[in-house]
């Protein structure tokens, strides 16, 4: 019984999370201080592609006796 409710309570905090997080990620994208920041500053995440070579060639010179 008593590890029935604190997997209830783990559940229910869990449940709170989400939505409390969601909610606030959505208020800030639609409201105007969010759009004044999507419009001028572009808040978008860049993704950076490295190639293996790099990686190695770059491990290679760090390592380098």
């Amino acid at each position: 019984m008593f590890w029935g409710s604190i997997l209830l309570w783990i559940f229910g905090l869990l449940l709170l999370y989400i939505v409390v997080f969601t909610a606030v990620k959505d208020g800030i994208d639609k409201s105007e201080v969010g759009q004044f920041i999507k419009t001028n500053y572009g808040v978008k995440d860049k993704i950076v592609t490295v190639s293996d070579d790099e990686i190695e060639k770059e491990l290679e010179d760090e390592f380098k006796i």
